[in-house]
């Protein structure tokens, strides 16, 4: 049965938005691993875990739009990455539930 409160070609899909700091030298310290960062969110997002993925260009932090089963799980997703590994990021991500609007 179709919920009365979204029009009708919308739903509405929970995902999570998993928010990571990046570190003070990640200027210096990311083009040597941005390829390898950037070809896993390509596959993450080609298999549909990862909806959307970016970065501040202040260097402040990045944003990941992640379909999991939970934060803990949208978390993990994230940190499993080089760009933490080498030091890019910061090892402070926290994910919130968040209520995707999409064509259905």
């Amino acid at each position: 049965m179709a919920d009365p409160g979204i029009p009708e070609g919308l739903a509405v899909e929970t995902v999570y938005v998993v928010e990571i700091s990046y570190t003070a030298d990640a200027p210096q310290k990311r083009p040597a691993v941005r390829l390898e960062h950037l070809t896993r969110i390509g596959r993450l997002m080609a298999e549909g875990v990862l909806v959307d993925a970016g970065g501040f260009l202040d260097f402040s932090a990045a944003l990941f739009i992640v379909r999991a089963g939970s934060e803990s799980e949208a978390i993990e997703i994230v940190r499993d990455d080089v760009y933490l590994r080498s030091g890019v990021w910061q090892d402070d991500a926290r994910a919130r539930a968040f209520g995707l609007v999409r064509r259905a």
